[in-house]
């Protein structure tokens, strides 16, 4: 079922630059900045003259090297000088900050510079919604001088890819704590459980796309912990977000009660016979193109 919204308010892991490819042309290299380095997550890179071999321990073809958390499931991107990846907080870049959380780090892309982090406090519920210890597991999204990416309480949020290193507290959230140089700035969240009634079969995990001013993601939505009832069938597997004000434009429940376990793949865009699609992947096993603007169903396939 798709439904359109109207307007509403609303041990330690290194990360090596091996990102070699930035000390390979340091001037010129490719940005990658979301999952798959484009909109079609092809994984295809357009970079020629890579170093075929690296040595962390040695430094051979390496640019730097900083620390993460003990496990970083979610891939680094790299836009505008800087670079993003969803980690834990095992890292203890803020010694005040204590315990398990879910973190996104930033780093300076040319010298590994420690920039600012996002923390985020683990779900009450426990593994069932946000599994111990995995973090962040969501790839950022960079558009322009905005970071996107679903936290580990399944929160889409946009932020400041400066952070609070420009001097400014950016909003219409401006209550974020603490409030430091190396803290996060926050511009808008969207709490899909409170919000939208999805709930999250172990982690929230989607890596946002953004298309013109709209953002796509897979939800999460998907069994409890007996891993056969689906506690919120009618909960958005898929979502479209206006990208400025988190604010929901469309909306489908199309898996329904048809979820196998959890939902954690990432839409992709695309056109098909002159026409734009945005597919996403169900976790029934059915891949769901949609019009993106209107989110009318296009077609379906059912790749069980």
């Amino acid at each position: 079922m798709i439904r359109r919204r109207e307007p509403m308010k609303r041990a330690m892991t290194f990360l090596a630059a091996a990102l070699a490819w930035v000390a390979v042309a340091p001037t010129s290299a490719e940005e990658v900045a979301m999952y798959g380095g484009s909109p079609s997550r092809n994984m295809v890179s357009s970079e020629t003259g890579l170093p075929g071999n690296w040595d962390v321990d040695t430094g051979l073809n390496v640019l730097w090297r900083q620390p993460a958390g003990s496990q970083s499931y979610a891939g680094p991107v790299v836009a505008g000088g800087r670079v993003f990846i969803g980690t834990n907080n095992e890292g203890q870049r803020d010694p005040a900050i204590q315990g398990d959380k879910g973190v996104i780090m930033a780093f300076a892309a040319k010298d590994g510079e420690f920039l600012w982090q996002s923390v985020h406090d683990k779900l009450p519920d426990g593994r069932v919604h946000d599994w111990p210890l995995q973090g962040v597991c969501s790839t950022p999204t960079v558009d322009g001088d905005r970071l996107y990416y679903v936290s580990n309480r399944a929160e889409i949020v946009c932020a400041d890819t400066e952070g609070f290193r420009d001097g400014e507290n950016d909003g219409p959230v401006t209550d974020e704590t603490p409030a430091t140089e190396i803290s996060e700035d926050v511009l808008w969240r969207l709490d899909m459980i409170g919000e939208l009634d999805v709930f999250p079969h172990n982690l929230a995990a989607g890596n946002p796309l953004v298309i013109g001013d709209l953002l796509y993601t897979v939800t999460g939505n998907g069994v409890d912990e007996g891993h056969v009832n689906i506690p919120s069938p009618l909960a958005p597997s898929f979502l479209a977000v206006d990208k400025t004000s988190g604010e929901v434009v469309w909306e489908s429940d199309a898996p329904g009660l048809h979820i196998l376990h959890g939902q954690w793949s990432n839409p992709a865009y695309g056109e098909a016979g002159g026409r734009a699609q945005v597919v996403f992947p169900g976790g029934d096993g059915w891949l769901y193109p949609f019009d993106p603007q209107s989110g009318e169903p296009i077609w379906k396939f059912d790749c069980n």
